[in-house]
């Protein structure tokens, strides 16, 4: 497993700022007439520096809009993702991940093609969800990572799926347990039903019972609701309540970012 300070330092509760990229190519919401490649790789760079600018301690870069979601990638989606990062890479001045919804090993070559230091996915159980029956395949997914050496790529574990709902009875904190003894996970992540819901307080403080790895709030981080979720997590990712007026599809908003920032700063001290 790998040592997340590695990748952070040691700073506490970080919090690391989604760049959601518009509907890709090759993906039913793409609209060409409307937005180019040129302006997926505008938007992308305007979302990175307005994160930076606001404080943020790291980024990860999500095909958000992508929607629907499949399990196995867009080819023609994954290289325009790589285009857009690779970029920017000499504006990108904190570590940074990536996100494919919702192909892990899409999520993983893509890392390694555009030196992101961490991955977020399901990586692990099998859930009914608005996509059909999800199984992950774990396994798998960590032979590919050694297969194309990306072993130093750290693993997000999101165990409480938005969109979906877990085959698997057992309680929050031994299905933590599990996936960081039997999955290898580097980290976990909580999140709420949906984009933008938060997880409960119970729920985190049930998972951070469990392990001795990292546990990230996954969804719903807001200056309102940051006392709360902040005080068992280690950190969380956040993108909704960042952009204008709080719509996950519009831009990050500097001033936002600032405010979830000082108040995060206020938490660690």
């Amino acid at each position: 497993m790998i040592d997340l300070t590695k990748i952070f330092g040691k700073k506490s509760k970080i919090i690391i700022g989604m760049v959601h990229f518009p509907p890709l190519p090759g993906t039913p919401l793409y609209d060409e007439s409307k937005q180019t490649l040129e302006d997926i790789y505008r938007i992308i760079r305007e979302d990175l520096l307005a994160l930076q600018e606001g404080g943020i301690d790291a980024v990860m870069f999500c095909n958000e809009n992508d929607r629907p979601y499949t399990f196995n990638a867009d080819f023609m989606a994954v290289a325009a993702m790589s285009g857009a990062i690779n970029a920017v890479r000499d504006q990108i001045t904190v570590p940074y991940g990536v996100d494919v919804l919702w192909d892990a090993k899409a999520a993983l070559a893509l890392a390694k093609a555009t030196g992101a230091q961490f991955i977020r996915e399901i990586v692990s159980g099998a859930y009914i969800s608005d996509m059909g029956f999800w199984n992950t395949q774990v396994g798998e997914v960590y032979r590919y990572r050694k297969q194309i050496n990306a072993d130093h790529v750290a693993v997000f574990f999101n165990i409480f799926a938005e969109f979906a709902s877990r085959l698997d009875n057992r309680p929050l904190d031994i299905i933590a347990k599990s996936v960081e003894f039997s999955s290898l996970a580097d980290a976990i992540l909580v999140s709420g039903p949906l984009t933008g819901q938060a997880p409960t307080g119970k729920n985190v403080e049930e998972v951070k019972r469990g392990v001795s790895i990292p546990v990230f709030i996954n969804t719903g981080l807001k200056v309102e609701t940051a006392d709360d979720l902040l005080s068992a997590a280690d950190g969380a990712v956040v993108g909704t309540s960042l952009k204008k007026d709080g719509v996950t599809w519009n831009q990050v908003e500097v001033a936002r970012v600032k405010k979830l920032m000082d108040k995060v700063n206020q938490i660690r001290t």
